[in-house]
């Protein structure tokens, strides 16, 4: 989606951390969870767990749908960008 590896690795980044940073600052339990649920990063670290499942967000098959659907919406908007700006 853009032509620059720097800022590319940059919006990496900023994806995975803006969830957990955000669930620091929000003071309200359900956002927080709902922040949990919905990020990359806690999503990716649910499918690992295997002790503890009823303290986590989510399970791990959800964390895999999380996941999954993340990554569908990338492969998404490149796909577009890539046919409206470069096709």
């Amino acid at each position: 989606m853009v032509r620059d590896s720097a800022v590319a690795i940059g919006a990496v980044l900023a994806l995975l951390y803006v969830f957990p940073i955000l669930t620091g600052v929000v003071t309200d339990p359900r956002w927080d969870r709902h922040l949990q649920q919905i990020g990359p990063m806690t999503a990716g670290l649910d499918i690992q767990a295997t002790t503890g499942l009823s303290s986590l967000p989510l399970s791990p098959w959800a964390g895999l749908g999380v996941l999954t659907a993340w990554a569908a919406g990338a492969l998404v908007a490149g796909g577009l960008v890539l046919r409206l700006r470069d096709g």
